[in-house]
């Protein structure tokens, strides 16, 4: 099964350290953030992987190379303008098959294999792989009716989301959606699926995933990586 890693993005809310490295290369402990995402996939059994590439191309493929120092191959797809997330499986040709698409900056021990399985047993069309997140506003919250009279005051709330892992896994059909050189992006994406009745699903999951693409989420993965590193690099079981 192929997998898409979505690559090209310019990562501003990681500036400074996007000016110099692509955000899939910013390291976390003594490798990149896509080295461990590869070796990743590699352990699941998926060796067929498509970087999705813009923004420094070149400092990627000098990086990975075809992947074979991982054990799996590696091709490129290049966007020559920004296409969001979603835009640029259009431009890749062979998705002919069940395929998954995930950011290239996420951090997680979800196991890739379980989601395919849960999408195939689903028979669904796109299934998204779904976390619960706790996000604390740190101010007092006020509420006001119309007239702007108070009638509500909650410190420091804390609002549960379920959110996007940004993983993906999509059938061929999904690319029927999506017009060549189309700037789209996934949420949009989906919404235009449900609108033609596709059948979507949310795989949920509750053990470890953060998100890099922000300072405190990096900062984060870094000082938890070492203690991550058995349960994130491991040989998974056949």
């Amino acid at each position: 099964m192929k997998v898409v890693i979505l690559a090209g993005g310019k990562g501003t809310r990681l500036a400074p350290y996007t000016n110099v490295f692509p955000k899939p290369l910013i390291p976390i402990g003594d490798m990149p953030i896509l080295e461990v995402v590869i070796r990743q996939l590699k352990s699941c059994g998926f060796d067929e992987i498509i970087l999705a590439v813009g923004y420094m191309a070149d400092l990627l493929r000098a990086y990975c190379k075809d992947g074979e120092r991982y054990g799996v191959k590696i091709d490129y797809s290049v966007e020559d303008s920004p296409l969001g997330t979603a835009g640029p499986l259009a431009l890749i040709p062979g998705l002919e098959n069940t395929f998954i698409v995930m950011n290239g900056d996420v951090l997680t021990t979800l196991d890739y294999r379980d989601l395919v399985q849960f999408h195939r047993r689903k028979q669904a069309v796109a299934t998204i792989a779904m976390y619960k997140r706790l996000v604390k506003i740190d101010l007092g919250v006020i509420q006001c009716n119309g007239y702007q009279e108070v009638v509500g005051y909650i410190e420091k709330p804390v609002y549960h989301f379920t959110v996007s892992m940004g993983i993906y896994v999509f059938e061929p059909r999904v690319l029927h959606y999506i017009e060549p050189e189309e700037y789209l992006d996934f949420p949009d994406l989906v919404i235009r699926l449900l609108d033609h009745k596709e059948r979507v699903m949310a795989y949920p999951y509750d053990g470890y995933w953060l998100d890099i693409g922000r300072l405190d989420d990096y900062q984060q993965a870094v000082e938890e990586f070492e203690k991550m590193r058995p349960h994130l690099l491991y040989e998974a079981k056949e």
